[in-house]
């Protein structure tokens, strides 16, 4: 059984020298300095403390954050990772660290960081319901643990590293989303995240173009869980349950099927509500959640699911569960004028 232990673009951290940043990410640095770095930054319009952040120039396909240098060297920014040349003259002041691949630098420094830490830590991926998963548990969560989460969907190359990189000596529990768009992509995510509890929420067609199909998909995302102790899932759905049957993990599914650990007993809806029956172990639970669509149940199925993992008291789930609130995604309807 699982046990605890006792947002912006900027994450407080443990206190790295540029000297300890530079040996952890392997680049070439003339001068390190004694400068100590809290902030990792790689947007130059979001400059908060200049003094304690680092820029990593990264590469992307519209933009090179190498064009910034100057932007962010005006505002105060003195520290810099970077992969290109860059005449120096013009920054007497600044220090560059020099790699080989400034996105590979920022993870490598990512999985230094995670390894500091002996916490639990929960890893979410899927198609969709990411997000509000990793929400609602922090919702559930957070009145008896101090949790680090992804920020917003902080799920990418990029944002996984900030995200981890928030982690400090004061949490108790870590809850972060994976989201890739080809295959070779979690590889990388596992290895900062390095998540004990997996939760794979569904897989559907969601970001499906770099994949030869959705079983490829699967297998992909399924990574994450490389080292997890158990892996939560849909139990209906065969594909899934096939593949997770195929990495030899220990699972914990839930769905209607007799086959589920977690059996939805039934479902009852009534005006803006839902009261959900589970069987498991011998035991039944009844709880109430303020959604009626299928996709609200399904993911407080698989939150509920969680929280009996980790030996959370059903009664006291069933009190917050029935309080679970929306979560604004990056998409949204708005009312307009003239009705629109």
């Amino acid at each position: 059984m699982f046990r605890m232990k006792a947002h912006s673009l900027y994450f407080y951290i443990l206190n790295y020298l540029v000297a300890d940043i530079a040996r952890i990410i392997k680049a070439d640095v003339s001068s390190a300095g004694t400068a100590i770095i809290e902030h990792l930054l790689f947007d130059s319009r979001k400059v908060y403390a200049p003094a304690t952040s680092l820029f990593f120039a990264i590469k992307g396909s519209r933009r090179n954050g190498h064009h910034f240098i100057g932007d962010l060297y005006k505002k105060g920014v003195r520290h810099f990772v970077v992969s290109e040349e860059i005449n120096h003259s013009n920054y007497p002041e600044a220090i560059f660290l020099v790699v080989n691949d400034t996105l590979d630098a920022l993870q490598q420094l990512a999985v230094y960081h995670r390894q500091q830490f002996d916490i639990p830590v929960i890893g979410i991926t899927g198609s969709n319901g990411k997000t509000i998963i990793k929400e609602w548990l922090y919702q559930l969560l957070h009145p008896d643990h101090n949790i680090i989460r992804s920020p917003k969907s902080y799920n990418s190359q990029i944002g996984v590293p900030l995200s981890v990189w928030g982690m400090d000596a004061h949490h108790t529990l870590a809850i972060f989303e994976a989201g890739i768009s080809l295959p070779g992509e979690m590889e990388k995510l596992e290895k900062i995240i390095q998540p004990g509890i997996g939760v794979l929420t569904n897989i559907g067609e969601a970001h499906s173009e770099g994949f030869s199909d959705q079983l490829q998909k699967l297998q992909e995302k399924i990574k994450l869980f490389a080292h997890s102790n158990i892996i939560i899932h849909n139990g209906d759905n065969k594909l899934i349950s096939d593949a997770i049957r195929q990495t030899g993990k220990k699972s914990l599914s839930w769905g209607k099927g007799s086959h589920c650990d977690i059996r939805v007993t039934s479902l009852k809806k009534s005006s803006g509500s839902t009261t959900i029956n589970l069987a498991f172990h011998n035991s039944s639970y009844d709880f109430m959640i303020p959604f009626t669509d299928e996709a609200s149940i399904e993911n407080a199925v698989t939150v509920y699911a969680v929280l009996l993992y980790i030996g959370t008291d059903p009664v006291i789930i069933k009190e917050r569960i029935q309080q679970l609130q929306p979560v604004n995604m990056r998409l949204e309807l708005k009312k307009g004028i003239n009705h629109c």
